[in-house]
């Protein structure tokens, strides 16, 4: 990697960390689309696997009530952890461009029908199956482009969580995802010294950008915080459309 690219990507994880602090989420999300601009989709992901790895574990211990938290979002996590490693087994010996269009239009429909008060109805008749389904859903996207997010924040939203609930599933259900990603990258070869040099670096990096990231959380409130979730995810497709595009 040269000086240039090693500045680039450490600017977009000081931005990526402090949003994620803010929000409780997006560290993955941000990133990876935007360093994928520059580099190949698995480049952007080993690159952002340990990171993501220590900011995921610190935004769901920040939020408290780790233990019951654990117990009740791990059914989540472990579903989400099963479509990542069958997605990025997928990723490795394929192409994903298609996906993250995919991926982009899931978020387009879902803000769309919000927007005109239009339910998912198997949220309310089939709630069983829809829970597994988003989660294996979330966890094939995650392994695939690197971007679980999206999904969960759509199954969390229409559950009803709290903001604390949402941070902590969708980090323990990162944090499960990335290490099966990071086990099946080793696996099958994927890691070299200098990606993984930056990326244990980039640690120290986003540390404290994250920290303040948190402060900020803590000061808003959750209609607001709900709305900026909205906005987010219609950027994330917006950037996962343009990308698609560029990449064809």
């Amino acid at each position: 990697m040269d000086l240039e690219f090693i500045v680039l990507v450490s600017i977009i994880l000081l931005i990526a960390s402090f949003v994620h602090g803010v929000a409780g989420f997006g560290f993955a999300i941000i990133p990876t689309p935007l360093i994928a601009l520059f580099t190949d989709i698995q480049t952007a992901i080993v690159l952002t696997l340990i990171p993501t790895l220590v900011v995921n574990l610190v935004s769901f211990l920040s939020e408290g009530n780790t233990i019951s938290a654990f117990k009740r979002f791990l059914p989540l996590a472990l579903l989400v952890m099963l479509g990542s490693a069958i997605g990025t087994q997928i990723l490795i010996f394929s192409d994903s461009n298609i996906f993250k269009l995919l991926l982009a239009f899931v978020i387009l429909f879902y803000l769309f029908a919000n927007k005109i008060n239009l339910t998912i109805p198997t949220f309310k008749t089939h709630p069983k199956s829809t829970f597994v389904g988003f989660s294996l859903f979330a966890g094939l996207m995650g392994g695939l482009t690197n971007v679980i997010g999206p999904i969960l924040m759509i199954y969390a939203l229409e559950a009803k969580y709290t903001k604390a609930e949402l941070i902590q599933a969708m980090n323990l259900s990162f944090l499960l995802g990335k290490i099966i990603q990071i086990v099946l990258f080793s696996i099958n070869g994927n890691f070299n010294t200098e990606q993984l040099t930056f990326s244990f670096a980039s640690i120290l990096l986003i540390s404290f950008s994250l920290y303040l990231g948190i402060k900020v959380k803590r000061k808003i409130d959750t209609a607001l915080y709900l709305k900026l979730i909205k906005i987010v995810l219609f950027i994330i497709s917006i950037i996962l459309i343009f990308q698609y595009f560029k990449e064809a």
